[in-house]
């Protein structure tokens, strides 16, 4: 069975970090391009950071610029978010997704919201 599961939400303090993973089961993450996306109550999903399939294809929204990291651990089949300096404004459920084909670029999956796979979320919560 194929499916995806995040982990690492939570409650923090603004200025605060946290770090999400995406574990795939029944896939090989290296051979897709894994997006992190986010849905904020009444707002559409939207993409935050993909990365993908080959080195250096790495796409952050505007908002995560230099504040959030992507990365993959391929022997553990893992993506990670670290996100530092948390704002209220990040506040949402944050979903992994996982796309094998097209679209095969890490800005196009995220322009799009795109995946072929996606996990069930985890809830990220800024506030004091």
């Amino acid at each position: 069975q194929l499916q995806l599961v995040e982990s690492g939400g939570g409650l923090v303090q603004p200025g605060g970090s946290l770090r999400l993973s995406c574990a795939g089961s029944g896939l090989s993450l290296e051979d897709y391009v894994v997006g992190w996306f986010r849905q904020a109550p009444g707002k559409n999903r939207a993409g935050v950071s993909c990365i993908g399939s080959r080195d250096s294809d790495e796409f952050y929204d505007d908002s995560a610029k230099g504040r959030f990291t992507i990365s993959r651990d391929n022997v553990r089949n893992m993506v990670y978010l670290q996100m530092n300096s948390l704002e209220p404004e990040d506040t949402a459920i944050y979903y992994c997704s996982a796309t094998n084909g097209w679209p095969n670029t890490a800005q196009r999956v995220c322009d799009l919201a795109w995946g072929d796979y996606w996990g069930q979320g985890t809830q990220v919560t800024v506030s004091s």
